[in-house]
């Protein structure tokens, strides 16, 4: 049997993720496997997402937990900036 590994193509990176909100210092962290990301927050959500390539090297990040709420954002050369429904921002980084 032949077996191929298909390359990843999202244009986001593998890794740990770490935010903190601007506000009150609190934070989220967790993984990413291409385009697939899982993160945790300080109360033990869980926030399921993908990483969708734009432009250039911007891509395009959409979180959704398991009560319907949303966190979307973008990342460039500097970092990732998320923001909630709420007003509430993340920023953060991939190790």
């Amino acid at each position: 049997m032949i077996y191929s590994r298909r390359k990843n193509l999202s244009g986001s990176r593998n890794g740990f993720y770490r935010f903190e909100n601007t506000r009150n210092r609190s934070g989220m962290q967790g993984y990413g496997d291409g385009d697939f990301i899982r993160l945790r927050d300080e109360y033990g959500v869980v926030w399921t997402g993908t990483a969708e390539p734009q432009e250039d090297s911007i891509v395009r990040f959409r979180f959704r937990d398991a009560d319907g709420n949303c966190i979307s954002g973008v990342s460039d050369t500097f970092g990732i900036v998320l923001r909630d429904d709420k007003g509430n921002t993340w920023r953060g980084f991939v190790e």
